[in-house]
């Protein structure tokens, strides 16, 4: 019952503030002084306002109260005045929820001000402004600013609030003109009308375009890459019906400008008019209010489900543990095929072909039956032609979230499983060429130098171990492995594709170029420190220091020279990670030798994930169960993306140069943050 009245109330004041806020843009952008000082329907329009304003400050006081108790999990809260006093002091979601009330007091004072004054489209245009400043301070509650405050983030949506106002708001008094402008008595007063109308109408449509376009930057944001989720969750299906509505509604937007407007304002100016008693109301006139009446009803549906839809999951945070499609679409698993992406933008372009089709049909007023049929059949063969190439098999789980974070204890955990139950098939490596490789009646999948783990997402790759794959020789491991051991042999296969990619990496990082995530790991280390590799975002680089005892102890010894330098000057910590059990003699000797930490606990883990990125151009290391380096040397930014490697045994000299590692720190140091930190699962 909350939440219904919690949408109710959103609702009518969303409403009422953009119906006040686009009434007073028509009279600015419409209002020729003949209009404001004559025409009989500004007094119903001004009439509006005062109950207009109201509605925004209730609704706003109605959402304040139905937070609260929300928040507070007390519904008895809605009514309790000290409860909102509290919820505004110590929640940053009370105060701009406070702001916007005294915002909509603002608001009321300056309808009542702009009243008590003689008409004039700088006194709209100021009301116009006030009307829209409630609606922006909306913005700084919505998801655009739950995900990231700041300009970037807010300006689209502030500017599509906007947009909706000047298109939806001022609907009311469009129609409004059209119901009553049969009654004026003078021709040139009707004409006047007429002429604001068309005025209005000119900039409308454009409007609305950019309504759109803001729309589709806002949808973004709150889609991402997961597109799926247009299909197969309720933001996604909220908004498809929102997109639908708006359709309908540029259809009659676009026959209301071409076609309805220009006869009324033709049979008004010839004065051809059909009288009916005293009324003069002539075809066209009927059919546009026909029209504009359905299209505001639809308006206030569509305000109703953007309302929803701003209190809904966004799409990119929905969870899909039940895919209902048995395949997918993805053009990025199947670009690398021939012809796929040339199939799929002739698609492409034979979907933008029936969308100017349907223009066309509208603008030379083709038959429904043939407009239907001639663009349809071309919607049918761009389906044809662009969706076959990169259809996907999908099962239920594809989409699934991961249950086991991507970290460095279930990736080597997925190791050890990877080794005890996949190896003698796929090989100790993954390449395909295990001891009982040849004995199978179809190859194992080689899942490290091929796209293949490109090719599915981390829930195929979940059904796959866990049910096995129909016509090969892959069994399903559900009887032996736990949820959690698959989701670490899923990580391990993550990890291990993507460390056989990083090989592209060198000892010089590609400026503004992040790409491979870091795995994240926690460690405790020998001077009593502990964490994990998060503790550093957005606070220093990290050198992750792989070594061997005692090949690496010249090396430690140079980094032991330069390390304050470097911490201090260059804002990068050291974290070394021994590859090799550590006696406590040997230990007690490095602790001696370096001022930065040592792991002691931890970095089997550690070592076992980050040498799954020992590889390099020159030696991909693909024969049995691979090379074991002796010393390796990680960059990893501040925002938590793994920059540049240092194999000591095949990239020379290296960062013995310490200039050259210098140089790389300090690059990355004039790097601002370029892209979000890696997200804490494999997808």
């Amino acid at each position: 019952m909350l939440e219904i009245i919690a949408y109710f109330a959103r609702w009518s004041q969303v409403t009422a503030n953009l119906i006040l806020f686009g009434s007073s843009f028509f009279l600015v952008i419409a209002g020729s002084r003949k209009v404001l000082s004559e025409a009989s329907w500004i007094p119903r329009v001004e009439r509006m306002f005062p109950w207009l304003a109201l509605l925004v400050l209730l609704g706003l006081t109605g959402l304040l109260a139905t937070t609260t108790g929300s928040a507070t999990g007390d519904e008895t809260n809605v009514w309790t005045p000290k409860a909102w006093l509290q919820f505004i002091h110590n929640t940053q979601v009370g105060v701009i929820a406070f702001i916007r009330i005294l915002l909509a007091v603002l608001l009321f004072t300056v309808v009542v001000y702009t009243l008590l004054k003689p008409r004039s489209r700088g006194r709209y245009a100021f009301l116009a402004f006030t009307a829209a400043l409630p609606l922006i301070a909306g913005a700084f509650m919505s998801h655009s600013s739950a995900d990231e405050m700041s300009f970037e983030a807010i300006a689209p949506f502030v500017l599509h609030l906007l947009f909706a106002g000047m298109w939806f708001g001022a609907l009311p008094v469009f129609l409004l003109i059209l119901l009553t402008n049969h009654r004026e008595t003078d021709k040139d007063q009707r004409l006047a009308n007429i002429s604001s109308l068309e005025t209005f109408s000119t900039i409308a449509l454009p409007v609305m375009l950019l309504l759109m376009l803001t729309g589709l930057i806002v949808t973004d944001r709150m889609i991402g890459s997961y597109y799926h989720t247009l299909v197969a969750s309720p933001y996604g299906w909220l908004l498809n019906f929102k997109i639908a509505l708006l359709a309908v509604i540029l259809v009659i937007a676009y026959k209301a400008r071409n076609k309805w407007l220009p006869l009324l304002a033709q049979s008004t100016a010839s004065n051809d008019l059909e009288h009916s008693g005293n009324s003069r109301i002539t075809e066209s006139n009927l059919h546009f209010r026909k029209w504009v009446r359905i299209e505001f009803l639809l308006a206030l549906l569509l305000i109703l489900f953007a309302t929803i839809l701003a209190n809904t999951l966004p799409g990119k945070h929905a969870i899909i543990d039940d895919w209902p499609f048995p395949f997918r679409f993805s053009l990025d698993a199947n670009r690398e095929e021939t012809g796929v992406e040339e199939m799929f933008w002739l698609g492409t372009a034979l979907f933008a072909v029936a969308i100017f089709m349907i223009w066309i049909s509208l603008k030379y007023e083709w038959q429904w039956k043939k407009a239907v049929l001639a663009s349809g059949t071309l919607v049918i063969t761009a389906m044809a032609v662009a969706l076959p190439p990169i259809t996907i098999e999908a099962y239920p789980e594809t989409y699934m979230k991961p249950e086991v974070p991507l970290d460095a204890l279930s990736i080597s955990r997925g190791a050890q499983l990877f080794a005890g139950h996949c190896a003698d098939c796929h090989g100790p490596q993954g390449k395909g060429n295990g001891r009982l490789a040849d004995t199978l009646s179809t190859p194992p999948t080689d899942l490290l130098t091929e796209p293949h783990t490109a090719r599915h997402t981390v829930g195929n790759f979940y059904h796959q171990i866990t049910y096995g794959v129909p016509g090969t020789n892959m069994p399903g491991f559900r009887d032996e492995l736990t949820d959690e051991d698959v989701w670490d042999v899923v990580n391990f296969l993550h990890t291990l594709s993507r460390g056989f990619d990083a090989r592209l990496l060198g000892s010089m990082i590609l400026p503004e170029m992040p790409a491979v995530g870091a795995p994240v790991f926690y460690y405790s280390a020998n001077d009593g420190s502990s964490g994990d590799l998060k503790d550093f975002r957005y606070k220093q680089n990290v050198v992750l220091i792989l070594f061997s005892w005692p090949q690496s102890q010249s090396r430690l010894q140079q980094l032991r020279h330069v390390y304050e330098r470097v911490n201090n000057e260059y804002n990068t910590a050291f974290l070394a990670v021994p590859m090799q059990q550590l006696s406590e003699q040997e230990l007690q000797t490095i602790s001696e030798l370096v001022p930065f930490p040592v792991v002691t606990d931890g970095w089997l883990e550690i070592s076992d994930t980050y040498r799954l990125y020992r590889r390099v151009r020159t030696v991909p290391d693909l024969n049995g169960a691979g090379l074991k380096p002796e010393h390796i040397e990680f960059i990893i930014d501040r925002f938590g993306y793994l920059r540049a490697r240092w194999n000591s045994q095949f990239e020379g000299f290296g960062y013995q140069n310490i200039n050259a590692l210098t140089q790389q720190l300090g690059l990355l140091n004039a790097e601002g943050e370029i892209m979000p930190p890696p997200g804490e699962h494999a997808h």
